[in-house]
């Protein structure tokens, strides 16, 4: 019996001339822009337009690219190894919502590698309408396109999987003890969102803040955290406090700081560009000599092994959604209201 695990991440532009291509079809999502075509097509270009020599020199600052279809492909060989351990036979592929391998190509490949049965693995802990919804949709419009008939199952979320939080724990707590003679905050950044997308029924930020508060459950001897959102794009309302404005409190606290971006399974330019160079660097403007960022999950192989755990338990369903309801039935966005 094969199974095809199909790992879903966002992507990013592989050299300088991908950038205005990858950001027109990040804004040209529906999940992203809720506004018909050809209203939203218009404002992709527009928006893509204007923000391609800003996100260039960005993505100047670490080599020209994106590093996580390189991180992502890693991911997928170590849970490829882990799943072989665990006596399932298995190809992992990695698929990319706005550059490539895009859904059209994967579904392809997975077409051919013949699999008895396939299972989706967004590499989003927390669900959005805005991340996991769009790669769902995406992959059973494109699988119906090319009469990819086998059977599927998939995951909406693990917001608090036991291993993922352990990673995340351990990581943090390395940082912790390298701090001496100083109160420590630690201020966990996520991506944020337009607030009118959680008012909608998103339940994002919820899961977010139960990713938290799992995590600081067990970092030992310390309370003192915070939640902040970081990457606004448009002017319109988003989620806070922002992550530069809880830097700032804290720096004005006397607190060394470490920064765990908890929404993030891997490096990219928000990682590599906002957390380590442009925050850093408004830390030091403000007088901070105390500044850590606590790795991304990459390939953790406690990380790696919740991911495998993920897989082998959809072993026991028959098709569709593997998790119960977790969300509150407020949140009208959740997976399980929809499919």
């Amino acid at each position: 019996m094969k199974t095809a695990v199909v790992l879903f991440n966002l992507g990013g532009p592989d050299k300088q001339e991908s950038v205005k291509p990858f950001l027109f079809n990040l804004f040209n999502d529906p999940n992203i822009f809720r506004l018909p075509n050809p209203f939203r097509y218009l404002l992709a270009r527009l928006i893509s337009s204007r923000r391609t020599k800003e996100a260039t020199e960005i993505y100047a600052e670490i080599g020209g690219k994106s590093p996580i279809l390189e991180i992502t492909n890693s991911q997928a060989e170590s849970l490829q190894r882990e799943l072989k351990n665990k006596g399932i036979e298995n190809k992992v592929f990695v698929c990319m919502r706005y550059w490539h391998p895009m859904t059209a190509e994967v579904v392809s490949k997975v077409k051919d590698y013949n699999p008895d049965k396939i299972f989706l693995l967004p590499l989003y802990p927390q669900y959005s309408t805005t991340t996991t919804k769009s790669s769902l949709d995406a992959w059973f419009k494109e699988a119906q396109n090319q009469e990819l008939n086998t059977k599927t199952k998939y995951t909406c979320c693990y917001p608090y999987d036991a291993k993922l939080i352990k990673a995340h724990q351990k990581l943090i707590q390395d940082k912790i003890n390298h701090i001496k003679d100083k109160k420590v905050r630690v201020l966990f950044s996520a991506h944020s969102l337009p607030v009118s997308i959680i008012k909608k029924g998103d339940p994002y930020q919820w899961q977010v803040e139960q990713t938290v508060k799992a995590v600081m459950q067990g970092i030992h001897g310390y309370e003192d955290h915070v939640l902040a959102y970081q990457s606004k794009v448009t002017p319109v309302k988003w989620l806070e406090p922002t992550t530069p404005s809880e830097i700032e409190n804290a720096i004005s606290e006397d607190r060394a700081l470490v920064i765990v971006p908890i929404a993030f399974v891997s490096d990219h330019s928000e990682t590599l560009v906002e957390l380590d160079i442009e925050y850093q660097e408004l830390a030091s403007e403000l007088g901070c000599k105390h500044y850590y960022r606590s790795e991304s999950l990459n390939v953790d192989q406690t990380f790696i092994e919740s991911l495998s755990e993920i897989v082998s338990e959809s072993e026991k369903v028959e098709s569709g959604n593997i998790r119960q309801k977790i969300c509150p039935a407020t949140f009208k966005q959740c997976d399980q209201e929809l499919r």
